[in-house]
């Protein structure tokens, strides 16, 4: 088969099984649906590996299929640019995306909107192939918009849940704050460079950053910086970034296969692969790169804090997330792009299996999502239990799992980074650590270990709308919900033992990614690597290992052996505790200041421009009419003599007023 027809086949065979189950699901039925859409996606992967091979073998590709506008020597193409960056983002997707399509046939099996939802989550891979296989700007925003549109109808695919409608909203709205600048980014790029290529951009780099613009009068800023800053926001929001972070915890409305396809592996990491491929770009603002490193830490560390004290299970892994796309971030602001694209992928296949353990969890526990009303679940559910084990010790990054490499490289090389706020970011990559150690065991512990509390849980607490079942003693799931969890329980395990020295020491990323001479962190990292092996036996004596060991015990002795003391700690630090279990205040801040605002503005629209000023002026002069019509209306008596007089006081008005400018 030709090449350029397996860069197609990847993302129309997710497409073609979209609008099939989508169009068509009431006539192909429900198993016509998941073999549709799970044969799409599976042709997908399979065309995905052979294009990796083939480019592994020296073969890349970067040109445009198809022109949709041309205008003012300004091109907007349909084009693919086939690396092996793209080419390991296409493996993640399309794995991670078949696992949770075979996932979803025995999750939401007795859903009704079981044809809609399978269409949904192919239409949304779909998406993420159009955006990591772009070769320009115009496609990247469509891939970008698009998952952007499907995460909002699959946050919301159990419309008839009020918080499930105010979470895609919220999602939505959010997207749309940071989608604002990564377009302003865009348009200038486009006002700069003459064309949206990123080839040709990437060859104006030079003449960006030396270039000045003036944001306010008197203050001038590089064009490069202030253009890196602008796509960094677009990457802020769909990467959950601190400030735009609130929507992804919220975003858990949505069935848990979409936690696991979205908010893990795919649509989360969108960000962290469009700053590592404008590395070009980035590579020559230094205040760019530092304000990256800065909103990363921010995020890897004040987000894992907010875990610790959530009690629903999937909320506990949404936090986790956030934390870890802080960690990616920080990375990239370090200029360690091939450490952070590493981390996104040991990251994509153990975060899936915890989303995905967690679904499992929840089906035998009879859709109870409070990890409190849990315990002693390793006895009923073995495979969910081994399998969310592989998943938590990778998260944590215990040596030789696939996070140890890819979490303790990034450590690394923020340590040996020199920008501004590397030192703040070294020392939270650091501390979350522990607190990363901690929140992970604490769900883990309460889950898996520990007295069985499953039937102290109310009646229906908990419960999908959907769902009819009362609490009764829990059991392990189907097998086409425990067999993705294997499949992702192995890379999750040896992934990272594997890639560590192709990925970070050798030239696998070739010219896909560029450093700067200046930014050395991952140059000194190739000096001191020796093995995978070693690796990982060095990192037994690190700070690292310590504090992710320290954090399991505590997290044991806290909830296993004295259980009473995180409830002491709680009492004793209220203020702590409030300000935590409120996130920081800052959903209230957003529905007060920015919601609250847009409904101020909304009512004073209302009430002095709709009310005073366009009915005034509609109605007063209704009045005016009314008012003259009325004085006139005295006059129109139907009597002849009458009109006579007031004709001849007329004239003789006229004539007076006539003779006096004589």
């Amino acid at each position: 088969m030709d090449m350029h027809t397996l860069y197609l086949l990847v993302p129309l065979a997710p497409l073609a099984g979209s609008l099939i189950a989508g169009l068509f699901g009431k006539l192909v039925g429900r198993a016509g649906a998941h073999w549709v859409t799970i044969l799409g996606v599976a042709v997908s992967f399979v065309a995905s590996v052979l294009i990796f091979r083939d480019v592994q073998a020296g073969h890349s590709y970067n040109g445009a299929l198809y022109t949709w506008l041309e205008s003012g020597g300004l091109k907007l193409q349909v084009g693919f640019l086939i690396d092996p960056l793209t080419t390991l983002m296409m493996l993640v997707v399309t794995f991670v995306s078949l696992m949770v399509h075979i996932y979803t046939v025995g999750y939401m099996a007795d859903d009704p909107g079981y044809q809609r939802f399978f269409s949904y989550i192919s239409l949304f891979t779909f998406s993420m192939l159009m955006l990591v296989m772009a070769n320009n700007f115009v496609q990247l925003f469509f891939g970008w918009e698009a998952v952007g549109l499907v995460s909002y109808l699959l946050i919301g695919f159990w419309y008839t849940r009020p918080t499930a409608i105010y979470a895609n909203l919220k999602a939505f709205l959010v997207n749309r704050v940071g989608d604002f600048g990564f377009l302003l980014g865009i348009g200038l790029i486009a006002a700069n460079c003459g064309t949206l290529d990123y080839a040709q951009v990437f060859a104006q780099a030079p003449h960006l950053a030396s270039t000045s613009i003036e944001l306010f009068a008197g203050h001038s800023w590089l064009l490069i910086s202030v253009i890196c800053i602008c796509l960094f926001i677009g990457a802020m929001g769909k990467s959950a970034q601190f400030p735009l972070h609130v929507w992804l915890p919220d975003s858990m409305e949505g069935p848990t296969p979409i936690s696991a396809l979205i908010h893990a592996a795919t649509m989360v990491t969108a960000g962290i692969f469009m700053v590592s491929r404008m590395s070009p770009l980035f590579e020559l603002s230094d205040a760019a790169l530092s304000f990256v490193l800065v909103i990363g830490s921010i995020t890897m560390l004040f987000m894992g804090f907010l875990a610790v004290v959530q009690n629903d299970i999937k909320r506990v892994i949404a936090y986790s997330t956030l934390s870890q796309l802080g960690y990616m971030t920080v990375a990239l602001g370090a200029s360690a792009y091939p450490v952070a694209i590493f981390h996104l992928m040991t990251h994509a296949f153990f975060k899936a299996l915890l989303f995905l353990g967690a679904g499992s969890v929840i089906i035998g526990c009879h859709h109870n999502q409070d990890i409190r009303y849990m315990g002693g679940l390793r006895r009923h559910m073995p495979v969910t239990w081994i399998t969310s084990l592989v998943g938590s010790l990778a998260l944590i990054g215990f040596p030789f799992f696939s996070g140890f490499y890819s979490k303790d490289s990034i450590i690394e090389a923020v340590g040996l980074s020199h920008l501004p706020g590397a030192g703040f970011a070294h020392f939270a990559a650091v501390a979350s650590v522990f607190v990363t150690a901690f929140y992970t065991f604490r769900l883990y512990f309460l889950v898996f270990h520990g007295e069985e509390r499953y039937h102290l849980a109310p009646q229906e607490h908990g419960r999908d709308a959907h769902d009819a079942h009362h609490a009764g003693k829990p059991h392990e799931s189907p097998w086409v919900v425990t067999v993705p969890l294997v499949l992702l329980a192995i890379p999750s395990l040896v992934i990272g033992y594997l890639t560590v020295r192709p990925l970070l020491f050798g030239d696998y990323f070739g010219s896909a990614i560029f450093i700067a001479p200046a930014h050395t962190a991952l140059a000194s990292m190739k000096e001191e690597f020796h093995s995978s092996f070693v690796m990982a036996m060095h990192g037994l004596t690190q700070l690292p290992f310590l504090l992710a060991m320290s954090g399991v015990v505590v997290t044991w002795f806290f909830y296993l052996k004295r259980p009473d003391i995180p409830a002491a700690i709680q009492r004793a630090f209220r203020p702590v505790y409030a300000l935590l279990i409120n996130k920081y205040y800052l959903d209230i801040f957003n529905d007060w200041f920015f919601a609250g605002g847009a409904r101020l503005v909304g009512r004073g629209l209302w009430k002095g421009g709709d009310q005073m000023v366009i009915d005034g002026l509609v109605n007063g002069s209704a009045r005016t009419v009314g008012w003259v019509s009325a004085v006139v209306r005295l006059y129109q008596s139907g009597q002849i003599y009458r009109y006579a007089f007031s004709m001849i006081i007329g004239v003789f008005v006229l004539l007076t007023l006539w003779m006096n400018r004589v």
